[in-house]
């Protein structure tokens, strides 16, 4: 509480300190130390002491670096928060899933140049438009019906199990629909989509290093990055440049 109240005093015009932490769910840490806070709540402390100025614009360094899955979704939803208060978040992060969950644009930067930016949806299906289908039959000869499935690419077969890639939202369909006009049985069935990781390592051709991470100017297509940067997001709320209801994502390769 010490803390807000000192970082209250910078501002002419702060917002409601305690009410601030109690939206954060810190109020029972109102008393404690510092030092004896979880991971979490350090960063949630941190996220206060940002939005105690009530600022347009918030920046959030590697909000969820070693924390454990929970404590991740927590700050996520405080992440949502925020933006639901109608301000602009950028939020620099490792985690392509991150990325993916909060930002509305992305930019994949390569040693420094933009190579795409777009949202995580249209980037995925800009780069990795390839859908598949992996099922489980014992069926003779299915890999060849499969094959003649005419949104279907390729057909690989291991111990019983096919995966059938291929294009187009009517993938899916075409497969159910010709295992079910062939009477094929299928034990098992699912889907695979591809992610922004994908597209990542697609467009750069290889994984995500660790590094410094520089954020994205609210409704610019003509981001920069510092040359050292791996993944930047903004989440951007209100109406800023043309953007709605917008965040990004920034992934630079540069070691």
């Amino acid at each position: 509480w010490e803390a807000v109240q000192f970082w209250s005093a910078l501002y002419p015009k702060p917002v409601d300190g305690r009410r601030l932490i109690e939206q954060l769910g810190l109020a029972d840490k109102r008393r404690a130390w510092f030092m004896t806070l979880s991971g979490g709540q350090k960063q949630r402390l941190f996220v206060a002491l940002a939005l105690v100025n009530d600022p347009e614009v918030v920046f959030l360094d590697e909000l969820t670096t070693g924390l454990d899955p929970q404590a991740r979704r927590a700050i996520w939803d405080l992440v949502r928060g925020i933006r639901d208060r109608g301000k602009t978040v950028v939020l620099t992060t490792h985690l392509m899933e991150e990325a993916e969950r909060l930002c509305d644009r992305v930019a994949i930067i390569e040693r420094g140049r933009i190579i795409d930016v777009g949202a995580p949806q249209v980037l995925v299906d800009r780069h990795c438009p390839e859908r598949a289908v992996v099922l489980q039959a014992e069926e003779q000869g299915a890999d060849a019906r499969f094959r003649a499935i005419p949104s279907v690419d390729s057909v690989t077969h291991l111990d019983g199990r096919f995966t059938i890639r291929g294009r187009g939202d009517d993938l899916v369909s075409d497969v159910i629909q010709w295992v079910s006009d062939h009477r094929i049985r299928v034990r098992d069935f699912r889907t695979v989509h591809p992610s922004l990781e994908d597209v990542f390592l697609k467009l750069t051709g290889h994984s995500m290093p660790l590094g410094v991470v520089a954020g994205l100017p609210a409704g610019d297509d003509g981001v920069r990055a510092s040359s050292g940067a791996s993944t930047a997001a903004r989440v951007n709320i209100r109406n800023a440049a043309n953007v709605i209801n917008g965040s990004g994502a920034v992934v630079d390769d540069s070691t």
